[in-house]
This record gives structure tokens, C-alpha cells and sequence, in this order.
């Protein structure tokens, strides 16, 4: 598969994305809640892909959740990037990333779709993850 590599501006943390989807076809995501838009974040994943994030030194990792509370979503101490978020449940660790934090992002990557998840309940929420996002390992 190939591997798609991440990091926030100070590269303190990053990811490795890989999926054996064509560039063309990613499905990428631009959540309207006001997280995501503040960040301007596009998201993907890949339910058959691998995402493996790091962070170097651990204490410039930090995990932020809101709204329903499922997720951490993980941005530096440093420089203030998002670069993604995990899930973590009894079915495993799940995780998305934003786009914007790829080191080159390709020219032949697909286009956003506009997501609203406002209506979902929190069972809905989780269960969708598990489904939809990537397994994710958060390394160091």
C-alpha cells in the first residue's frame, strides 16, 4: 500500500497514512461543525488502510474532545496543528486524518464533500467510526 506521510508545521507530531485507494478516490470529508471548520480540516480514512501517528516528545501531543465526546482529536502544544483524531473502543483504535497536515498533498487528490453529523446520537456516532475510519495505532 502506499504511504502517505503527515505532521503538524514543528513536525513534533505526524502520522503515516496508508491505503491502497487511488488518489482520485478518496473520500475526504469537510465536517461542518465548528471544530472542524475553525481548522479548516478535510478529513479521510480507509477502513482497510493503516494510520499510525506519533509524537516526539509525547508532551507536545494533545488530545481534545467536544460535542459527543467519542474521540480525541489530536493537535500539537507547539504550533497549534490539527492532524487528526482517534477512537478508541472494544472493536479497536480507529482513527481519521486531515488532509491539510500531508507532507506534499497531491494534485490528483479527490474533492471534499461537505458531512454533517449533527443528528447523530452516540451509539450512532461510535458505530460509524468503527465502520468507517481507519485502524489507527497511536505510537511515540
Amino acid at each position: 500500500m502506499p504511504d502517505y506521510p503527515g505532521s503538524c508545521h514543528c513536525s513534533a507530531i505526524g502520522f503515516r497514512y496508508r491505503t491502497s485507494i487511488a488518489l482520485c478516490d478518496w473520500s475526504i470529508r469537510a465536517c461542518q461543525c465548528s471544530f472542524c471548520r475553525a481548522h479548516d480540516a478535510l478529513s479521510t480514512s480507509d477502513p482497510g488502510g493503516e494510520i499510525q501517528f506519533t509524537a516526539r516528545p509525547q508532551s507536545r501531543l494533545q488530545r481534545y474532545r467536544f460535542g459527543l465526546k467519542t474521540a480525541d482529536f489530536l493537535l500539537c502544544r507547539k504550533c497549534g496543528v490539527y492532524i487528526g483524531a482517534i477512537i478508541e473502543t472494544p472493536q479497536g483504535c480507529f482513527g481519521i486524518i486531515n488532509i491539510h497536515a500531508l507532507i506534499d498533498v497531491p494534485d490528483d487528490i479527490a474533492q471534499a464533500s461537505p458531512t454533517d453529523y449533527e443528528g447523530e446520537n452516540t451509539g450512532g456516532r461510535v458505530a460509524r467510526r468503527e465502520e468507517r475510519w481507519t485502524p489507527a495505532v497511536l505510537g511515540r
